[in-house]
């Protein structure tokens, strides 16, 4: 049975989980306050959130969850490298702040609050009446402030968000002065945007890995980001000579440490046997410098998208690679979204494959469905619909 908290919003003191109530001060400006309720005993372990991913291209937002099942909730831990005066955290349908479900830390310069809150069609905010985003408390640490809460995934509050399977659009913004009170805070002012996540995961087990495991790791060499806000970098790698089949049966992603808000998704794909050799090549998808004949690497062996896990196959069956009549060329193709134009990141981010020579009963197959991006599924102005049709062919279901 779920159970919504009707409590008003409460200044943070008056929390059950005060043990320590301090007030600090930032060595670089004397006038941030923040109320720090500190979590009785230790900090939460990594493996007690094992979902993460950056809110802020910045990454001064980090965002951890976990998902439980028999509770219907979430628990989320988030991660303020840089609090001024508090942040709104919450969802909404496409990633609007007008009509959307928050969750808001704010600070009038002496006090810290906390509460539920929702914003009307005008991005106007209001308390809910009904608390259900339900603060567990805060700590803080070298890195920043944790705040950790907790929300169901039905809470049966018609201003709630309800959180299902599929995408979820989270929103955040930051505030950069104090307010006397939740109504006073434009939403039209905050430094925000929005994150996309699948916030509920299945729930299942790792499967039994074999003791004769072996890993590899298909990884940019050091490249530098270019300074523009989406590209596409394209790196050749190759299987040794002579590299017998295996079966790929896990797959994890490499993140160079400092771009986790950068390293957008990344793919590993094995090109086509037709061709005994490819062009090495290090540089972006798009270049006119790209050899033509990389178009003809395009069989998935991985695929990894920002606040994914790694990924496991079941025990019965494997990915197949090398080995007769497989190519042993790869193509790691990784998506950089830039949009504040950092320059000079250098990246080495890309997916370890862990695989097998004890083949498995099965060879597990990728099925991509969709459509190629053309200008053609541009929505036309003005139009009250707009339907694409794709077909699958014979060769999908080979």
């Amino acid at each position: 049975r779920m159970q919504n908290s009707r409590n008003k919003p409460c200044s943070c003191p008056s929390l059950k989980l005060r043990e320590v109530a301090s007030m600090y001060f930032t060595m670089v400006a004397a006038f941030l306050v923040i109320l720090v309720v500190a979590l009785q005993g230790s900090a939460p372990r990594g493996s007690d959130f094992p979902y993460k991913v950056p809110l802020d291209p910045q990454g001064l937002l980090e965002l951890s969850w976990n998902v439980s099942y028999p509770e219907q909730a979430v628990h989320f831990q988030l991660l303020i490298r840089e609090l001024r005066f508090g942040l709104l955290f919450g969802m909404s349908d496409r990633g609007e702040f007008e009509n959307a479900d928050l969750a808001v830390l704010w600070s009038d310069g002496h006090s810290s609050y906390f509460g539920d809150a929702w914003s009307d069609a005008e991005g106007q905010l209001h308390m809910d009446s009904q608390q259900d985003y339900q603060l567990l408390g805060a700590r803080r640490a070298p890195e920043g402030l944790y705040l950790l809460f907790r929300r169901a995934f039905s809470t049966c509050d018609p201003k709630d968000y309800l959180i299902e399977d599929g995408t979820v659009h989270l929103i955040y913004g930051i505030l950069e002065k104090p307010v006397p009170s939740l109504q006073a805070i434009n939403i039209s002012a905050l430094h925000g945007g929005l994150q996309r996540v699948q916030l509920l995961k299945p729930n299942i087990s790792v499967p039994q890995l074999p003791g004769d495991m072996k890993s590899m790791e298909i990884t940019a060499p050091d490249v530098v980001i270019p300074s523009q806000e989406t590209t596409y970098w394209c790196y050749m790698a190759e299987l040794p000579k002579g590299f017998p089949k295996h079966h790929i049966i896990m797959y994890e992603p490499v993140v160079t440490a400092g771009n986790e808000a950068l390293v957008h998704h990344m793919e590993v794909f094995q090109c086509a046997a037709d061709f005994d050799s490819f062009p090495r090549y290090n540089g972006p998808c798009d270049s006119k410098m790209k050899p033509e004949r990389l178009n003809y690497c395009r069989h998935v062996l991985a695929a990894w998208a920002m606040g994914a896990q790694a990924f496991y196959y079941p025990e019965e069956a494997g990915l197949a690679f090398g080995g007769p009549g497989s190519s042993r060329y790869l193509r790691l193709e990784i998506h950089y979204h830039n949009p504040l134009v950092f320059k000079g990141r250098r990246d080495s981010s890309g997916i370890r494959l862990y695989y097998t020579a004890s083949l498995r009963p099965y060879d597990a197959g990728i099925m991509e469905l969709g459509l190629v991006y053309t200008p053609v599924m541009a929505i036309p102005p003005g139009e009250d619909a707009f339907v694409l049709t794709g077909y699958c062919t014979d060769k999908c279901t080979q």
